[in-house]
């Protein structure tokens, strides 16, 4: 079911999303409004189409309520694209904080009635999930409502001189001699829709594997989804933001399909600038994962979930997933670059790449897996995720070629932070190798305690030689705290 909703609601959005956030706030948003309340006829499409609400259907007997729960899943989804024309207005003038209260209200609602619920009344079961996702989504969609309900024609929207002015230009409505949808924009969504058909292959092509074709038992999948919600963590609550901010700034800062030497020299120096920091600081963030993630995997694990977890694949497939992350942090960044710089011939061009991307994916992950279980779908991902890393670089060389600026620079760590890292796992090998993890707890935190001093030591080695970076994050976070006094 999750599957399911992560489908849905991916392939009704996504498109929508990357195509009316391209133009930054001077556009006609009311032909915006329109078109993104397609994105609901997208859902009950998709709903009535995807494959998982149609296979894998467990037996009536053992999993009571699973045709019913599938159809509140889907009605979830349809209730979080209701709020999708306010998500994007508030992404496109900068409402960073109503985004944040209002995902943090809806996940804190979701875990709250899903913990009372397991504990009051478990025989439930699937209804328990369900209705947890849809106060998850109704809260979202209250909270996008209210704000602007209250926020249209006040005294600050008058003073940022908001494009809509009543609670009624939200809805779909016709204009006055004018078309009802950008046509240009439309095309522009058509052609980031193919994208995302093709992204979410790549993004969840080894479960698509699993539902389907059984590779794994029930158990090594268990093991997988716990391995992989651990490792993505810091993918969704770090890199995801970034990702999503920074497509929003190229996208305002760059003119699509122009190349550099056709625009405004200050905006094209500022995005190298940006891009060139921001490739440093999920590298940094990357290597620290993969080098710390390889020699404490075993212990996290084990406390997670004692030796169920750490005796079997585990900690060998949470060793891979951690340079998986390094990579899903690299991929994040170049493609929001090139994502927001690309015309859209180039799109197009792009998306035959991701076909045969999508297809060799999915040959690898069946094979993969094959030959070394559930490690395998992590390093078809691994592979999967190298070639397009590969393609956004290319992309950004060509761009930046014959002018002064070279942002792939910021793939260049220090040789101090190479040094600092590769010790660091040295001692961090030997540390595991002799105090973890079955010696007692008092062996674990001196194991610990050996893992915090060494990333002291590399957070040491980033303020002595990448200072660029330093200076940027010190005035990302100055800027902030500026407007918050403000």
């Amino acid at each position: 079911m999750t599957l399911l909703y992560s489908t849905v609601v991916f392939l009704s959005r996504e498109a929508f999303r990357r195509a009316c956030l391209s133009g930054g706030t001077e556009q006609n948003w009311r032909q915006i409004i329109n078109l993104l309340w397609l994105t609901g006829a997208m859902e009950l499409v998709f709903q009535h189409f995807c494959p998982p609400s149609r296979l894998s259907a467990p037996d009536s007997h053992s999993v009571p309520h699973y045709a019913p729960a599938v159809g509140l899943f889907g009605l979830a989804a349809l209730q979080e694209l209701l709020a999708e024309p306010l998500w994007v207005l508030a992404q496109a003038h900068m409402f960073v904080r109503l985004k944040v209260v209002a995902e943090s209200l809806a996940m804190v609602a979701r875990c709250a009635l899903t913990a009372v619920l397991l504990l009051s009344a478990p025989q439930l079961g699937l209804y328990i999930f369900c209705a947890a996702q849809l106060v998850y989504t109704g809260t979202l969609v209250l909270c996008y409502a209210v704000y602007f309900l209250h926020f249209l024609g006040s005294a600050e929207a008058k003073r940022m001189c908001f494009p809509l002015h009543r609670a009624g230009e939200l809805l779909p409505s016709t204009l006055n001699g004018e078309p009802a949808v950008n046509q240009k924009l439309a095309r522009l969504t058509w052609s980031f829709f193919k994208q995302s058909f093709l992204k979410q292959i790549l993004t969840e092509g080894e479960r698509y594997v699993m539902t389907f074709l059984n590779v794994l038992s029930f158990g090594d999948q268990g093991v997988y989804d716990i391995v992989n919600n651990l490792g993505s963590m810091v993918a969704r609550f770090v890199f995801l933001p970034i990702e999503e901010s920074f497509y929003i700034f190229f996208a305002k800062v760059l003119e699509r399909g122009q190349k550099v030497r056709d625009q405004r020299q200050d905006n094209v120096a500022m995005a190298a600038e940006v891009l060139e920091c921001l490739l440093k600081l999920v590298l940094v963030i990357g290597l620290i994962i993969t080098v710390f993630g390889y020699s404490y995997s075993d212990l996290a694990l084990d406390i997670y979930g004692g030796s169920l977890l750490s005796s079997g694949t585990g900690p060998s497939l949470l060793r891979c997933y951690s340079f998986y992350v390094l990579l899903l942090a690299v991929n994040g960044v170049t493609e929001c670059f090139t994502f927001a710089a690309m015309s859209k011939e180039e799109v197009e061009r792009y998306n035959v790449a991701m076909l045969a991307l999508s297809v060799s994916f999915l040959v690898l992950s069946y094979f993969l897996t094959w030959w070394q279980g559930s490690v395998g779908f992590v390093l078809a991902n691994c592979l999967n995720m190298a070639l397009r890393i590969v393609h956004s670089l290319l992309y950004i060389r060509r761009y930046f070629e014959g002018s002064p600026w070279a942002p792939l620079n910021g793939l260049l760590p220090s040789p101090l932070l190479l040094f600092a890292l590769g010790l660091s796992g040295v001692i961090s090998c030997l540390s595991e190798a002799t105090f973890c993890c079955d010696r007692g707890w008092l062996f674990r935190l001196v194991h610990v305690a050996v893992g915090a001093g060494c990333l002291l030591g590399v957070l040491a080695s980033v303020l002595l030689s990448e200072t660029r970076l330093v200076r940027f994050l010190h005035a990302q976070l100055l800027s902030r705290y500026t407007k918050k006094e403000t």
